[in-house]
């Protein structure tokens, strides 16, 4: 047997070059006064040892401090070498001893000990935001008055760790929980409890977004006074939508013998193009970033058509005072305007210049009155009067700003997408004969044909030399013009261009929380078949999301502390998911021979930050199970 003998020792911290410090009481003026001085034994040229020293604070006099009880000033100096002293203004520079510390681990070789197996730790911080948010007593609250006999807390934090450090289908989830350093679930669990878990997510769902907006409000200050919304799409691995049954399972079939469509998964207009049933989701996000809740709806949902549920079932039972709604075009619809309004919110979304009337588009391309900002921006408003059918059918009646503006960088990017289409289009102008279309072409450039030459009921084949007139030249120039154009309506009349402009432009921020969804979190393809268990997916995906950027903005917040340029308006989270989900999985202890653990990675540049935005200090040494458990404790999420 050879055994191998590792030593780890623990450095003895503060002391350097031979400096410390002590508390003194000099005269002054007859009184008693403080101060904290700095010793060192120095040596002269001629080779003479001497004591010399520093004043590093003055506490002035000691009657100031003095509470009245015997040899004061002999209590204060040993508090303070002890470190605990009994003047505050002294902390911060108290010696911070670390004994001499030796263990000695003893490794068997050939045995399961010289192979490491490091688990992790990480998950420990997720668990501490889900606690601030206070879920595990929400949990253990619903669960005490229920029929619910398993570890529902344990199925849900593995649901939530999964989803960020190694998203996998939710049996695999299940699989993953020896992979946490101290196992979230007990030997002996039943894996399938892990559906009963989405059952009861999706029955409380409102609950937990509104007590996780609770607990924002509370605990950093989330501001709702702007509440972006948008809207995105999830696929499904499946050929066919889901369609109505009767109790023999048998389709319901319409009078033309084709089954009716039902149910969640629905043909729609995917975000990705793809040709499988979808869900919608519509999204909530303050201005921070961060997710308020979501809404589902069938996979051939209208946008436009989400507002009004999305906002009554969740938004508009939150208490939030009022707040601003920002979307885009697809959500500007008269009636929505008039139903946000009519609740007492405003509004703030972008409108299609090419859906608008001619007067419109008349003020719009009119440059006389445009106010230049600089060589590439100019912008202008007005205020007009708009008329609606209200959901019980009254006309009503209300005023809204319209802002409209040209920007260069806008132009280019948009020029630059569509260059190749309009290239097409100026040879198919010139030498109609000699051009091929594909189906795809063919159907964005319908948009420049002639009404009049368009023949869908005789099916007529018109001659490829006849295809010159059927496009509109006018209507190219008119597409043309538009580029670099955005106009915004909004509720709120007395904010000005600019704000309007700045407001709407913090909604490209949610384009970000889908690509994380989409994309780090793999929310899709969703693989779980019943209505509940997918809204509870994507319920699970969004708490997941609200999570990361809370770890997200701790970041940025410490980066733009130590950036003095930085722009209090700029709308980076510091560091990306993909960084942040790489780092964390890199955050693990490994347990020795011993009772005890050592960390692992922690050089690493991207875990140092994140440890460093939340204050966690881990000195490099070993730990037992329960100072690993007080590191967990210590973690401080929220600054307030």
């Amino acid at each position: 047997m050879l055994f191998c003998d590792i030593m780890f020792l623990l450095y003895l911290l503060y002391f350097e070059g031979g400096h410390f410090m002590f508390i003194e009481a000099s005269d002054n003026h007859g009184k008693k006064s403080l101060r904290l001085v700095k010793g060192q034994r120095m040596t002269l040229e001629n080779g003479k040892k001497v004591n010399r020293k520093q004043i590093i604070l003055t506490l002035g006099p000691m009657e100031r401090f003095d509470d009245g009880m015997p040899n004061y000033l002999e209590r204060l100096k040993e508090s303070f070498k002890a470190g605990k002293p009994i003047i505050k203004e002294l902390e911060p520079y108290v010696e911070k001893k670390i004994d001499h510390k030796i263990h000695t681990i003893r490794f068997e070789e050939y045995s399961d000990d010289c192979v490491g197996s490091p688990k992790l730790f990480s998950h420990c911080l997720i668990e501490r935001i889900m606690e601030e948010l206070e879920l595990p007593l929400l949990f253990r609250t619903y669960k005490f008055n229920s029929k619910i006999n398993f570890d529902l807390m344990g199925f849900f934090r593995l649901l939530v760790y999964g989803r960020i450090l190694a998203p996998a289908s939710k049996i695999a989830t299940v699989a993953h929980n020896e992979v946490y350093y101290n196992p979230i679930l007990k030997p002996g669990f039943n894996e399938f409890k892990i559906y009963d878990t989405l059952d009861f997510v999706y029955d409380n769902r409102n609950q937990i977004f509104k007590r996780i907006n609770s607990m924002l409000m509370k605990k950093s200050k989330r501001n709702t006074d702007l509440v972006y919304y948008d809207v995105t799409n999830f696929f499904f691995e499946i050929d066919s939508p889901d369609f109505m049954t009767d109790e023999n399972g048998f389709f319901v079939e319409d009078e033309n013998g084709k089954p009716i469509a039902d149910g969640l998964r629905q043909m729609g207009v995917s975000k990705e193009n793809r040709k499988q049933p979808i869900v919608q989701m519509g999204l909530f996000m303050d201005e921070d970033g961060i997710p308020i809740s979501i809404e589902t709806f069938k996979g051939n949902t209208l946008d436009h058509l989400t507002v009004k549920d999305s906002l009554n079932n969740t938004i508009n039972n939150m208490n939030l005072k009022r707040f601003i709604f920002v979307g885009d075009r697809g959500m500007c619809t008269g009636i929505n305007c008039l139903r946000i309004t009519s609740q007492g919110n405003g509004y703030v979304v972008s409108k299609s210049i090419a859906k608008s009337n001619d007067e419109t588009k008349q003020w719009i391309f009119n440059n006389s009155d445009y106010i230049e900002k600089d060589t590439g921006f100019k912008y202008k408003s007005k205020v007009v009067k708009r008329t609606i059918t209200d959901d019980n059918g009254v006309k009503r009646s209300f005023h809204e700003k319209v802002v409209v503006y040209w920007s260069k960088k806008f132009y280019d990017h948009e020029y630059y997408e569509n260059k190749r289409f309009l290239d097409m289009v100026s040879k198919i102008i010139e030498n109609p004969n000699n051009y091929r279309i594909s189906k795809s072409q063919s159907k964005k450039l319908s948009m420049f044909f002639y009404d009049k030459y368009v023949n869908c009921t005789t099916g007529e084949i018109i001659d490829a030399s006849k295809l010159k007139p059927m496009i509109d030249e006018k209507k190219v120039e008119e597409y043309k013009a538009r580029m670099g154009y955005y106009q915004i309506v909004t509720s709120e009349l007395t904010m000005s261009e600019e704000e309007v402009i700045d407001t709407y432009h913090g909604l490209s921020r949610i384009e970000d929380q889908f690509r994380v969804m989409k994309g780090d979190l793999q929310t899709r393809p969703i693989r779980v078949k019943t209505e509940e268990h997918i809204i509870a997916h994507l319920t699970i995906c969004a708490i997941a999301l609200i999570i990361m950027r809370i770890i997200q903005n701790k970041v940025s917040k410490l980066l733009k502390a130590g950036n003095k340029h930085s722009n209090e308006k700029n709308w980076s989270y510091g560091m990306s998911a993909a960084k942040v989900i790489d780092a964390l999985n890199k955050w693990q202890v490994d347990k020795l021979p011993t009772e005890l653990y050592r960390f692992n990675n922690l050089n690493d540049s991207n875990l140092k930050t994140i440890l460093k935005a939340f204050d966690i200090e881990i000195p490099k040494k070993l730990y037992s199970k329960s100072e690993l458990r007080s590191i967990k404790t210590g973690i401080k999420i929220f600054d307030n």
